[in-house]
């Protein structure tokens, strides 16, 4: 059984283990899932990501959390919150993500998981605010960035995707506690 570190109606947040590198595997290698990245992740590149979510979250009591249907213990991806520090106006900032497997897709989990790491990072961590960045041309995400209550601040091009001039224009949300 699965220790959560907080529920919403349907999912459970936990910290991930060094078990579950074959899900995550499967969710990063997936082209559907990562056609707004610039590519798949290795099986290693799952395992570092697991460890610095685990360190993230030692140091923290945040990070991209794993997300497991409360119902059936499913994984279903990841939804949280995690520092941001590349080099870029808004850093150092806490930026809220998710990524699903596409069997859940269209169910409102990533809404709904939105607004429950939304509240835990204002109401347990106390942050005053979080951020979102997507590709501009990911509508799907833009759509639960709005849902969730975020207000885009600006379009901007994305330090880290210069190569990738499919996704290089991203877009920043943002909320604040109040």
């Amino acid at each position: 059984m699965n220790t959560y570190i907080f529920n919403s109606e349907r999912l459970g947040f936990r910290n991930w283990k060094a078990d579950d590198v074959d899900l995550l595997f499967k969710l990063n290698s997936n082209q559907e899932v990562m056609r707004y990245f610039p590519s798949a992740h290795t099986k290693e590149q799952c395992a570092e990501f697991i460890g610095r979510m685990q360190n993230q979250f030692e140091k923290n009591k945040f990070c991209y959390f794993a997300v497991d249907l409360l119902e059936t213990e499913e994984f279903i991806g990841f939804i949280g919150i995690s520092e941001q520090t590349y080099e870029i106006d808004f850093n150092p900032s806490v930026d809220i993500g998710w990524r699903v497997l596409p069997k859940y897709w269209g169910k409102g989990y990533a809404t709904e998981g939105g607004r429950a790491c939304l509240h835990y990072g204002f109401e347990t961590i106390q942050l005053e605010k979080i951020i979102s960045v997507a590709p501009s041309t990911n509508i799907p995400s833009i759509t639960v960035m709005k849902k969730i209550g975020m207000e885009k601040v600006k379009t901007f091009n994305h330090p880290l995707l210069t190569d990738f001039p499919k996704i290089e224009e991203c877009v920043l949300f943002e909320i604040t506690k109040n």
